[in-house]
């Protein structure tokens, strides 16, 4: 059976850079056992399965794909369907702000379209869970170690590395530099014994230190567990990282906005558009989001399953 599907890059306004998605718009027909082959297949980051909602006052159910397994939530996979089933007309953009709501594993995740003539231009996620602080993190000559940097290259103190989770977990390790963030190389090795089995495995290395102005971070992220070495745009670590500079900020500003360059180094440049607010010093909401542009579309067969021989005794 054939079964539709389009491709987009997340966080650019251009074809070739940012992340890339695979998007099924109607994944109601593709049977179960075959999901996670087809994210092995298409082998990007993830790909986003779009379902009926389980609740009618919902818009989609997503299900979301790493090539390595299924994840609760994901920050690209989320605007991405927004942006693209609002291309396709699948959801209306009768005004130059529409909201939707998205059943994902954590939960229903709000998501605002902005629309100039009718088409999208800005998708940004509301983080569905409050942030929350992992186990301490490991020391800085193990993350050193792990990164392939010195010591010295990380940061410590009030701004020392810190795991948290806005819906999924990252270790979020501040770099002294861009030159460092550059340098940062994980090593298998070291991330299997050390890091594997902790609470937070995926790491996302910043500094502030951008390359272009108006940018405010430099930042990568590494996903080893789940079959993704590098990610050039990370909307669930941009999320943890907003968390996490929020809860550092002393201005008493209650609404805090950064921006993240991401991917550079991997020749897709990414921007990703982070707001947190707080409340009485605590971060309470945490959004993502960014432009996006189609690239492809096509179908793909997907075999009917194969029962499996019988058992029973000739």
């Amino acid at each position: 059976m054939k079964h539709r599907f389009v491709t987009c890059d997340i966080f650019t306004s251009r074809v070739f850079g940012g992340n890339p998605l695979a998007v099924f718009p109607d994944a109601s027909e593709i049977p179960e056992e075959s999901l996670q082959q087809i994210a092995r297949e298409f082998n990007l980051s993830e790909t986003v399965f779009v379902l009926p909602p389980s609740d009618r006052s919902h818009t989609r159910r997503l299900r979301i794909f790493t090539p390595a397994s299924e994840i609760p939530f994901a920050g690209h996979p989320t605007v991405g369907a927004a942006f693209v089933l609002a291309t396709l007309g699948e959801i209306t953009l009768r005004e130059p702000e529409t909201h939707v709501v998205f059943e994902e594993g954590v939960g229903p995740v709000p998501v605002l379209i902005r629309a100039r003539g009718g088409k999208p231009v800005f998708t940004q996620l509301t983080t569905a869970v409050r942030p929350e602080v992992g186990p301490p993190a490991p020391g800085r000559s193990i993350l050193a170690d792990i990164l392939s940097l010195e010591p010295a290259d990380i940061l410590g103190g009030m701004t020392a590395p810190q795991a948290v989770s806005c819906g999924l977990p990252f270790l979020i390790v501040p770099l002294k530099d861009r030159d460092a963030v550059r340098r940062a190389k994980v090593r298998l090795d070291h991330w299997e014994s050390s890091l594997r089995m902790y609470w937070a495995p995926s790491i996302m290395v910043f500094a502030r230190d951008p390359e272009l102005e108006g940018s405010d971070i430099r930042a990568r992220v590494f996903v080893p567990g789940l079959a993704v070495p590098e990610d050039p745009a990370t909307g669930s670590a941009a999320a943890a990282l907003g968390a996490y500079l929020g809860a550092r900020d002393t201005t008493g500003a209650t609404e805090l906005r950064y921006v993240l360059e991401q991917g550079f180094e991997m020749g897709r440049p990414s921007i990703l558009e982070v707001e947190v607010e707080k409340a009485e010093g605590n971060v309470t909401s945490v959004r993502v989001g960014g432009e996006a542009v189609m690239v492809s579309e096509g179908e793909i067969t997907v075999p009917a399953p194969v029962a499996p021989p019988s058992m029973a005794a000739e």
